[in-house]
């Protein structure tokens, strides 16, 4: 059996699938493993992960990409075209396999150019609460993993999910943070609390382009916190020339770490690291509050989220929608974050249903390879 584990897209997508890729590798070595990347510096970062399942032998390509593109994908970063190009250029390079398991659903388009025989499997990535994540186009896949609950009712509610066709209990970014983080030091180095400002990338939903400018510049005029800068990974993906401005605009104050896209801002570092969420959409919250902690979300938007479930995070702390009195706002949040503590562990229950702190990703392999079994028994 061979099955390939492609990544056409940013680098925050890796971590929820790649550790699976390693789980089967290493519990069943007669399958053969398939990691097929874009570029140098994306199997060069791969290959780093990799490296922490030294029990796993896996194999990897280079997928096939025109000159013209492979330009515009190196200057610019990954974009639907690139990433649907790639699909339509390695077409017959995946039918090749039984399976192709991806964290993202830009690879459904495998089956509008006919690709029938191998089973497309999703890992997603990410275990936010916005519509996004629960596009029904996802009965498309043949088989999906997921977290917990809160994904599963979701889909199930809205038709998306077969019996036999998924399971749950798995989120295999933790497996690798686990590995990566166990003995992390301190961000900063001196004894002030650290904010994590985590924007989305999405100019209708992000506070980034109406509230972000007052919350840097606030934090660069204040002694009472750290700031940690890292937004989504998308938002300066293709804007490298605005994110070494700001770099510039706030270099050399010790209290600020500005990083506007390495891939410490997609492994868990700053939310691991960080002692209090300040953000507005990005399904991150979700990641740093693995560990209960106070949030502050930032509704630029005039937004409508109660009792609306796209915005079910927004319960888990308070919602401000001014960076007027952001010091004021950020105290409240640590002082009020008992009244928000059950709420939050609830959330991640739901979120994840990890029964313990143990590795996922193998559940998620062996629900791979038994599917694939049964499906071509």
């Amino acid at each position: 059996m061979r099955i390939v584990f492609p990544y056409i897209a940013q680098p925050h997508q890796i971590a929820h699938s790649l550790p699976v890729a390693m789980e089967i590798a290493r519990r069943y070595p007669e399958i053969a493993v398939h990691i097929a990347c874009l570029t140098d510096e994306q199997e060069a970062y791969i290959r780093r992960l990799a490296s922490l399942y030294p029990d796993s032998q896996v194999a990897y390509e280079r997928l096939t990409l025109p000159g013209p593109l492979r330009r515009q994908l190196t200057r610019r970063g990954p974009s639907i075209l690139t990433k649907l190009a790639t699909l339509l250029f390695n077409k017959n390079y995946f039918e090749t396999f039984q399976a192709i398991v991806v964290p993202e659903r830009t690879s459904l388009y495998l089956r509008r150019i006919g690709l029938r025989a191998p089973r497309l499997i999703w890992t997603r990535h990410g275990a936010g609460d916005r519509a996004v994540g629960f596009a029904r186009d996802v009965r498309h896949f043949d088989f999906i993993l997921m977290a917990g609950r809160k994904l599963e009712n979701r889909l199930l509610t809205q038709g998306s999910l077969r019996p036999g066709h998924y399971v749950t209990g798995v989120y295999a970014k933790f497996d690798l943070v686990r590995l990566m983080h166990s003995n992390a030091p301190p961000l900063f180095g001196n004894r002030r609390p650290t904010v994590l400002y985590n924007p989305h990338f999405n100019p209708k939903l992000t506070s980034w382009y109406k509230l972000g400018t007052q919350v840097l510049d606030y934090f660069a005029n204040q002694d009472g916190y750290n700031l940690v800068f890292a937004p989504h990974y998308r938002l300066f993906d293709a804007h490298r020339d605005k994110a070494a401005s700001i770099l510039r605009a706030y270099e050399g104050i010790p209290h600020m770490l500005i990083d506007p896209g390495s891939t410490r801002s997609v492994d868990m570092t700053y939310t691991m690291g960080a002692d209090l969420y300040l953000g507005d959409v990005s399904s991150q919250v979700a990641e740093f509050l693995i560990n209960p902690r106070p949030c502050l979300f930032l509704d630029a938007h005039e937004t409508k989220w109660h009792d609306n479930p796209d915005y079910l995070f927004w319960s888990l702390g308070p919602v401000i929608d001014t960076a007027a009195s952001l010091g004021q706002a950020l105290d409240g949040a640590v002082a009020g974050h008992p009244d928000f503590l059950d709420r939050q562990k609830s959330y991640i229950r739901e979120t994840f249903g990890l029964a313990d702190i143990g590795p996922t990703a193998p559940i998620g392999a062996d629900a791979i390879v038994e599917f694939l079994r049964k499906a071509h028994s």
